[in-house]
């Protein structure tokens, strides 16, 4: 039998409600209302990063109403494309006249609604991109560091490019490779990103002693990579990286092995954050590797409803019936930081006091600390940027099926465990 306790604790909804009455005061105590909008990528080839959304945000929903609180959650769907991205965000201010923008998942949803928001004077909180092309995607000439200005109303919780670089080159180095590395970075704003000679992958890759034999951009859903494989095959490549969208890397991988191209590593932005998409892949997704962001072994927990990162994870397998994904974390906290931002203010519908207390959270959060106070950033990226831990990881096949994504290394994030060593693709 499930105890009201139990259910407290393993459920997004018992856990709102459990935390529900110190949500919102004064404000909304107060009689006024708050209208909190929120996009992401539900359809479309992103589509698997919005997975959690709905177990999230109608635990939040229904907490709000039990408690009587005055808040309502306007969602919009990004349908994977930065047009619409920025034609719904637009709606949310205009016509549904939002309080507060809540925004998720890869620069292609991100950057545009955070540039509505910018717009239009709009407070923003957005996740799940790296800082780089979330901040300088958006800058007018992203080519000049000299002529990029913060931001006056978006503020972005999330890793960096460094922070994948040094995560992956960390897992390279437990193997003994060639260290020649295959770069897959498609024109994208990720890919342009990771693939910038200035500010990616390439300089730092040089530093560390690897050679990058980079093919150039290719369009997302591409359905040949003879081209890439080929150049990888005739430069000994034994490592494969990049960030693809998953079913690109599902396309490549197939037609690499198809190819007789295997790597020693392939570790993959992006394209291997998500069980379904290594369980597509069958036997072929054996110790490909990714950068981890949040597991149920992360030693977080959510200050909105105490319940911890592995507490939030079992509640959403209970609910769905599906595997937990990295970004059930994410979007939790998004909920968690909008929750103590209208907290602390009077007005909800005053932009720039729900501005100010955003810019002002020090918070413990499911993904870890949030504070938007410069620690770990260049000066230019300082106000509008909180960075987050990573550590990477590998999937392993399971004895009676399934995969497990096993933390291989935490260099950078020593507080959180590792779970095994590198292994080699065979």
């Amino acid at each position: 039998m499930i105890t009201r306790r139990r259910l407290l604790k393993t459920s997004a909804v018992g856990g709102l409600l459990a935390a529900a009455d110190g949500i919102f005061k004064p404000a909304l105590a107060a009689g006024k209302a708050a209208k909190i909008g929120y996009v992401s990528p539900q359809s479309g080839p992103l589509a698997a990063f919005a997975e959690a959304d709905k177990f999230i945000i109608d635990g939040f929903v229904a907490a709000a109403k039990s408690a009587g609180l005055q808040v309502q959650v306007v969602v919009k769907d990004s349908q994977s494309n930065p047009n619409r991205a920025a034609e719904v965000a637009k709606e949310l201010v205009v016509s549904d006249k939002i309080n507060l923008m809540l925004v998720a998942s890869t620069p292609e949803t991100t950057n545009p609604v955070s540039t509505i928001c910018e717009s239009e004077g709009v407070p923003c909180i957005s996740t799940v991109a790296p800082w780089q092309p979330w901040f300088i995607g958006q800058q007018g000439n992203p080519g000049d560091s000299a002529s990029w200005k913060p931001f006056g109303y978006s503020y972005h919780f999330f890793w960096g490019l460094e922070d994948v670089i040094a995560v992956f080159t960390n897992m390279w180095g437990q193997l003994s490779t060639d260290k020649q590395v295959g770069g897959l970075f498609p024109n994208d704003g990720d890919g342009n990103a990771w693939g910038d000679g200035k500010l990616g992958f390439p300089p730092v890759l040089t530093e560390k002693g690897y050679k990058l034999i980079d093919p150039g951009r290719y369009q997302n859903l591409s359905d040949d990579f003879s081209a890439q494989i080929n150049a990888f095959k005739s430069g000994n490549v034994e490592i494969v990286t990049g960030v693809m969208i998953p079913p690109d890397f599902t396309t490549f991988w197939n037609q690499a092995k198809q190819k007789g191209f295997t790597p020693k590593i392939a570790s993959m932005g992006k394209a291997l954050l998500f069980p379904q998409a290594v369980e597509a892949l069958g036997k072929q997704g054996h110790n490909l590797s990714s950068e981890v962001w949040w597991t149920p072994s992360h030693p977080f927990k959510s200050s909105l409803t105490d319940v911890s990162s592995k507490e939030l994870a079992e509640g959403f397998t209970a609910a769905t019936k599906r595997p937990w994904t990295q970004p059930i974390g994410f979007v939790h906290a998004l909920f968690e930081i909008a929750a103590d931002v209208l907290k602390r203010v009077e007005d909800p519908t005053d932009a720039d006091k729900v501005t100010a207390a955003v810019a002002a959270t020090k918070l413990n959060t499911i993904v870890g600390p949030i504070a938007w106070d410069g620690a770990r950033l260049p000066p230019f990226a300082a106000k509008n940027i909180c960075k987050t831990p990573l550590v990477g990881g590998q999937w392993r096949l399971k004895d009676g099926g399934g995969y497990d994504l096993v933390i291989t290394d935490n260099k950078t994030s020593p507080n959180i465990p590792t779970g095994g060593k590198m292994e080699p693709i065979v």
